[in-house]
């Protein structure tokens, strides 16, 4: 299975993947309206590490676990993992309990802004499987790869 992996050498910190990741999850698909109009949650969050001598940045999202702690956690089953190795979360059956929040080891299942409900990387499913932050990373920060490729 695919999954989004982040190359901190080549990521400058520009937000861009979260931009891309809102608008493909918005109702428009329009950055503009994205922004002004509707109340998306990246589920692609940049991070920065400070050290004495330089920032590093990296993009944090879901890892889609070959065993999800998340999945196990969720009293209501709203989180699974389908057939294809991608963990899910079915929205209409979240009851926000936080369960799988607390037990993502990554910190990559975050409370959503929309209702009482959480917010996690769906690979960009429903538009193809092709991740927005990946294929509007400036910088191949973000690359779309099976595990082999990367070792």
């Amino acid at each position: 299975m695919k999954k989004v992996y982040a190359f901190e050498k080549n990521c400058l910190g520009c937000g861009l993947c979260e931009v891309y990741c809102k608008t493909a999850h918005s109702k428009s698909k329009d950055i503009i309206k994205t922004y002004k109009k509707e109340n998306i949650q990246s589920a692609i969050v940049v991070e920065e590490i400070l050290s004495p001598k330089t920032k590093t940045y990296f993009a944090l999202q879901c890892r889609h676990c070959s065993d999800p702690k998340c999945v196990k956690a969720c009293i209501s089953g709203a989180m699974y993992k389908d057939e294809t190795g991608i963990v899910r979360n079915i929205k209409e059956k979240c009851v926000g309990c936080l369960s799988c929040v607390l037990v993502c080891p990554f910190g990559a299942v975050k409370k959503s802004t929309e209702k009482k409900i959480v917010s996690k990387c769906d690979l960009c499913i429903e538009t193809g499987g092709n991740p927005a932050c990946v294929q509007n990373c400036p910088n191949n920060a973000l690359k779309l790869m099976d595990e082999e490729e990367v070792k």
